[in-house]
């Protein structure tokens, strides 16, 4: 796939689809190649089952160099230590069934690693007391020790996460240069969006005004502060500890003076006729907050929204692969057509989605102002797959008023 800066979440994208197949080689990373292109590591005993998605283009190729070993088999050593730690720590209470419920990843924020929810549930952890928690830290060069729980149902996706070793959850992220900060046992930190917050730092919103209306511990505020040059940005979110991190994260990345927070449910804002673009980052669905997304638009000039959705995807139709791409002598160029259009790589069930999001978003406008406006589908971002067939993606709405 071309190795340009807009490729590379093409790239992001087409490892998604083939890790929900099992066909991505975990062994190894995404590398560049010759030729302007980089590269994802395919299964070579998979290759009948390939099935490449055609809105990105990509091909088959055989790479004759050494492959770069990926996160996952650089995590294998402190991994690896981790497990001659806990056996050493136990002696002859070592088990099989200990040594799978010993974890093979982990979060790291800072000096806090973040276990998952299935590890060290065994009944035979529990006698080693604080003992546990010191060797996975020393083993993994931590300071700090927690675990994750089931997310709860309570409208916040607030996290239920036990810290195991330490007394303070404040962690901190550094993301594109941006200074995240939040508690792990209050709030939850979505690696899966960085494609987008990438995209949304890069987009041109010198001087305007812009709402938030998902903010979160703002994941979106502040890539539109710090490098999209947003002049004002009106966040607005109803969970009191994502708005306490919030605020220490606009402190911490010099920005708290260009932005508002509004504590509370966004569908009361009394905000209207003031924003140049609005935020919908909210999944599954960001459709109760489109009426108020209408209304803090300009009036006078409108403005361009960022809906967030979930859209299913059926599987796309295999694609037959030349017999000659299975020859490791076979070396395939791609062509840089230079093409950005939305439609040559979108799947029709995302441009329907887009449509009628589009159709029902002009309907709000007239109703709400009294007179015609124009929407227009500037462009369709797919995020990451959600869950199988399922994708979370963000549709780029700009909606102007119609000239007298």
């Amino acid at each position: 796939i071309p190795a340009l800066a807009t490729e590379r979440r093409l790239a992001q994208r087409l490892r998604e689809h083939l890790e929900e197949d099992q066909l991505l080689d975990g062994r190894y990373q995404l590398q560049q190649v010759p030729g302007g292109r980089v590269a994802l590591p395919v299964l070579e005993e998979k290759l009948s089952q390939l099935c490449l998605p055609l809105e990105i283009p990509c091909e088959l190729v055989r790479i004759q160099q050494d492959p770069v070993p990926s996160r996952a088999s650089r995590r294998r050593a402190p991994a690896q230590k981790l497990r001659d730690e806990l056996r050493r720590l136990l002696g002859g209470s070592w088990s099989e069934e200990l040594e799978q419920d010993v974890p093979h990843a982990w979060q790291r924020h800072g000096d806090l690693v973040l276990l998952s929810e299935d590890s060290f549930k065994a009944a035979p952890w529990e006698s080693l007391g604080s003992a546990l928690w010191e060797t996975v830290a020393s083993a993994l060069g931590a300071q700090r020790v927690a675990r994750r729980g089931r997310v709860l149902p309570d409208g916040m996706r607030t996290p239920s996460v036990t810290l195991l070793l330490g007394q303070d959850g404040w962690v901190e992220h550094v993301d594109n240069g941006i200074r995240y900060t939040f508690d792990v046992t209050k709030c939850m930190f979505s690696p899966g969006n960085i494609t987008e917050k990438l995209r949304v730092a890069s987009l041109p919103c010198s001087g305007e005004v812009l709402v938030d209306l998902y903010a979160g511990i703002g994941y979106f505020t502040l890539p539109f502060l710090v490098h999209a040059g947003a002049a004002f940005v009106h966040a607005c979110e109803w969970n009191v500890h994502a708005v306490e991190a919030l605020r220490r994260a606009l402190a911490l990345n010099g920005v708290q003076d260009r932005c508002r927070i509004h504590h509370g449910d966004s569908r009361q804002l009394e905000l209207r006729d003031m924003a140049d673009r609005v935020n919908l980052g909210l999944i599954p669905s960001s459709e109760e907050g489109w009426p108020v997304a209408c209304r803090v638009l300009k009036k006078d000039t409108g403005g361009v929204l960022h809906i967030h959705h979930n859209v299913e995807t059926p599987p796309a139709p295999p694609l037959v692969l030349p017999a000659e791409w299975g020859s490791p002598e076979a070396q395939h160029p791609m062509e840089d057509t230079g093409k950005e259009t939305v439609g040559a790589r979108i799947r029709p069930e995302w441009q329907r989605w887009a449509e009628a999001t589009a159709t029902r978003i002009q309907g709000l406008l007239v109703e709400l102002h009294g007179r015609l406006w124009h929407t227009t589908v500037l462009h369709i971002e797919a995020v990451k797959s959600y869950a199988p067939h399922v994708h979370h993606l963000v549709l780029d709405l700009e909606c102007r008023p119609a000239l007298p």
